[in-house]
């Protein structure tokens, strides 16, 4: 049996997979939009129920791809002599594993995690400017800058990236050069955060640190 029309259809689905991806970076950058400019809770939480839809579809694509590859590699290892119903089986399997959906699986999703991290993020950025209207200018200042300072350059961060395992921020071209380093090394890389007791930081880790980023342009701008 020739599978050739199935792996093209996988790849069809698999660039579908990537329109649903960069949906999602495009709503996590509206919520961010939104927080920075008026803060509307009803704005952002409609791009919350964005995200979760997409969240949905990327589930359901998932377990479409994985039914048609269960059934591929069964067919392949029984070897039947009569061909099966492919649609049939792949349809069993799918429907095996959309019955085990849940809300918490939505809730895992990669980029729905990221843009709920975000969004605490920004607000968190949004609440400090407010409170740094309270307290001395000067202090404020430092403090905020404090925080944009990447602990390996010593330099104000222009691409933020933040660890996922111990939650520290770098430049990231700092971060990566010395976890290449380390890996021609075969060592490990310490987070460069002083005090911080996390000594395997990966490059899988990392993720932009888009609300950090947006605090240090307005921070310049002002």
């Amino acid at each position: 049996i020739s599978f050739n029309c199935v792996t093209s259809s996988l790849s069809s689905l698999k660039n579908c997979q990537s329109y649903i991806n960069t949906g999602m970076d495009i709503a996590t950058h509206v919520a961010l939009d939104l927080v920075e400019s008026s803060n509307d809770v009803e704005d952002v939480k409609s791009m919350e129920d964005v995200m979760l839809e997409y969240a949905a579809m990327d589930r359901e694509l998932n377990h479409y791809m994985r039914a048609v590859e269960e059934t591929v590699n069964q067919i392949k290892r029984e070897k039947p002599e009569n061909i099966p119903d492919l649609k049939k089986l792949v349809k069993e399997k799918f429907t095996a594993l959309e019955s085990k959906n849940s809300d918490s699986d939505l809730q895992e999703n990669e980029k729905y995690m990221y843009f709920k991290d975000q969004l605490k993020e920004m607000r968190k950025q949004y609440n400090d400017n407010e409170a740094i209207e309270q307290i001395d200018e000067d202090i404020a200042v430092t403090q905020s800058q404090m925080n944009f300072i990447c602990p390996i350059t010593q330099m104000e961060m222009k691409r933020p990236v933040r660890n996922k395992v111990c939650g520290h921020t770098y430049e990231e071209d700092a971060i990566l050069k010395i976890i290449q380093t380390r890996k021609q090394q075969k060592k490990k890389v310490r987070c460069p955060k002083i005090g911080c007791s996390h000594v395997d930081v990966k490059g899988s880790d990392l993720v932009p640190d888009e609300a950090l980023k947006r605090a240090i342009d307005s921070q310049n701008k002002q």
